[in-house]
């Protein structure tokens, strides 16, 4: 899977840290909240964004282990996080943070997850966690996850998974069309086989449950108004291209639609689950 525009990163983390399930979130709380520390390793870090909105409710010390395939964003998730903190300081594993009074221990590994293992057994978490990345594996990448982590009953975190709900305000003729070949779009391999799309929450409920998983799963939508019109403007842009890509002939039409759209209204669905034994 290649890397995301870090730009395109830092415009989306307001919103996505908004749109995470609260009740979702808070069962994560109350899970560890005896916890004086917690390992937790990152899938698909990018710039550390997931750590920046979880840590601030967990354990009094903390150890991150971030994993992501583009040296590119793990450099950039280090200056990121050195800027969040309270106060930073380098290590030869890593940087150790202060925030909040909480002491939090950050590593940093770039590599392919469709070949690393996922027993994580060398980092041995409590917690793998992952942003906005589920919607873009396959059914069997997850399935090796999930079973890599019951087999080490490992809890699990995925928030942010897109369910293939977009709706804009007011409506168009032309929006379900777009978002339909948009949808069939996101099955397309994204660097993991075959990608869940839409359908990862359903397929990774399915999965945990057959690992003998316990499960929580709520909606995370992004609601983008007129305070969010450069990221709703990328986000039309970006999903006219991709249904393009399904429609050719509709993609001057698609590019259109965009450019009408950008100023819009738009609901983008998601879901969060947390999953535990």
């Amino acid at each position: 899977m290649s890397g995301f525009d870090p730009g395109w990163l830092e415009l989306r983390e307001p919103v996505d840290h908004a749109a995470r399930n609260a009740a979702v979130a808070d069962r994560v709380r109350r899970y560890f909240a005896e916890r004086a520390s917690l390992t937790l390793v990152d899938l698909g870090c990018g710039t550390g964004s997931n750590l920046r909105a979880l840590a601030p409710s967990l354990a009094p010390r903390q150890h991150w282990h971030l994993v992501d395939g583009d040296p590119v964003l793990l450099d950039e998730a280090r200056r990121v996080l050195a800027r969040w903190a309270d106060h930073a300081q380098n290590a030869d594993d890593g940087i150790r943070l202060g925030k909040n009074g909480r002491h939090i221990h950050v590593s940093f590994e770039c590599a392919d997850l469709t070949r690393r293992d996922l027993h994580f057994a060398d980092i041995a978490p409590d917690l793998v966690t992952a942003a906005a990345l589920f919607d873009l594996v396959s059914e069997e990448w997850l399935e090796r996850l999930v079973a890599a982590s019951a087999e080490r009953r490992v809890s699990l975190y995925a928030v942010l998974n897109y369910d293939g709900i977009a709706r804009w305000q007011p409506e168009t003729s032309l929006d379900q069309r777009i978002v339909a070949a948009f949808n069939r779009h996101q099955r397309r391999d994204k660097g993991f086989g075959p990608a869940l799309g839409p359908a990862s929450s359903e397929a990774f409920a399915s999965l945990l449950s057959r690992h003998g998983y316990r499960h929580w799963v709520g909606d995370s939508p992004w609601h983008l108004g007129s305070d969010n019109r450069p990221l709703a403007a990328a986000l039309v842009a970006g999903i006219a291209t991709a249904a393009g890509d399904i429609e050719p002939d509709m993609a001057e039409a698609f590019a259109a639609w965009a450019g009408r759209r950008a100023g819009a209204d738009v609901t983008i669905g998601h879901q969060d689950i947390f999953a535990t034994f």
